[in-house]
């Protein structure tokens, strides 16, 4: 699995929303990231669509989570960008596998079924919240997930 550069930077975007008070705009945002201010409203507009991000629109208008940050994790940014993780494309539904008519048979498919699991629940205890101010507690969980 790869995660791409767009679930990348949606990642950067929200942690840094979650960083600040208040509402923020897309240029801002796009400075303090270092994503181009046209992807930046790009990936901006999935998270608000995704329901991870409000919009406010006017002369203050701008973005702010739509959740508390305690309550997204990474898992559900990359989930909302890239669809379900999955480290090989023979566990999306419409692939044929090459090794056996029932996929439930190939051992392939059920390492990587695994694989893909056990990376997204350690994804999914990773909240953006333990990102913008990590505690001991975090570091301790980090140690338990081997990263």
């Amino acid at each position: 699995m790869r995660i791409t550069q767009e679930s990348d930077y949606a990642l950067r975007i929200v942690t840094a929303l979650a960083a600040r008070e208040g509402v923020a705009d897309a240029k801002s945002l796009s400075e303090e990231t270092s994503v181009s201010l046209r992807f930046a409203l790009k990936i901006l507009h999935k998270l608000v669509t995704g329901g991870i991000v409000r919009s406010f629109k006017g002369v203050n208008g701008g973005y702010s989570l739509a959740l508390p940050a305690s309550e997204i994790t990474m898992k559900d940014v990359i989930e909302l960008i890239d669809g379900p993780i999955s480290i090989c494309r023979c566990l999306t539904e419409d692939e044929v596998c090459t090794q056996s008519a029932d996929k439930r048979e190939c051992l392939f498919h059920r390492i990587f079924s695994g694989v893909s699991a056990s990376v997204a629940v350690k994804l999914g205890r990773i909240r953006i919240s333990d990102i913008v101010s990590p505690d001991q507690a975090f570091f301790t969980l980090l140690r338990e997930l081997g990263v």
